[in-house]
């Protein structure tokens, strides 16, 4: 147990790990990481009593971590193997990148707001889960220089496709994307070929908006 965790959290992680699979999530290996993964830690103590509702609380930098059931949901989509290379848009708090390190992938993030990059950077690395590359920039352009990708996960709500994203995606990756303004509708796109893309629209879901680098 990590410092800083006991039991009782133990408990109330147990709790939702219930509650997201009375929600309808499946995947064994996504639960087991809402099990394991101590969210306390990853928000304000200030909600610590609150930490394990299924419920989205600020961060900073007008920035939110997402409900519970929204990681699961999105994690559940990439169908991550042991091993895949997986780029998350939008750091944030680092609770998504813990899951994706949880579930065995390669995890190489990208955040736009330096006051998170900072402090999600030394939080991730004090509680050992070993990201394969962190950046603090622009989330729309991808991270090209590691590609391709297994997967992507977009952890913010984006007006449109980047196109660098899904030029990023291996044949056979998969793109998961809220899309739209408010709310948005959580997209799945699979790369079926070097031109192809198999697209599903799989409900409405609140984030916070994508930011891009106007300059």
């Amino acid at each position: 147990m990590r410092e800083g965790d006991t039991l009782k959290h133990v408990g109330k992680r147990k709790q939702l790990a219930d509650l997201l699979m009375r929600k309808g999530i499946k995947n064994e290996a996504v639960l087991n990481a809402v099990r394991n993964i101590p969210r306390h830690l990853f928000i304000d103590s200030s909600f610590d009593e609150h930490a394990y509702q299924d419920k989205a609380f600020p961060i900073g930098a007008e920035q939110t971590i997402s409900q519970p059931y929204t990681v699961a949901f999105q994690s559940e989509l990439l169908e991550v193997k042991r091993g895949d290379k997986i780029l998350e848009i939008g750091t944030g708090s680092g609770y998504q990148s813990a899951v994706l390190c949880e579930l065995g992938a390669k995890v190489y993030s990208i955040e736009r707001q330096r006051e998170l990059f900072t402090k999600t950077k030394r939080l991730l690395s004090k509680l050992r889960y070993r990201t394969q590359y962190l950046l603090f920039g622009d989330g729309y352009k991808g991270l090209p220089e590691f590609a391709p990708y297994k997967g992507i996960i977009v952890t913010a709500g984006a007006p449109y496709v980047p196109k660098p994203l899904l030029s990023q995606l291996e044949i056979g990756g998969r793109l998961v994307i809220p899309v739209g303004d408010d709310p948005q509708i959580m997209t799945l796109f699979i790369r079926k070929s070097a031109t192809h893309f198999e697209k599903h629209e799989l409900g409405e879901f609140r984030f916070v908006p994508m930011l891009e680098d106007k300059n």
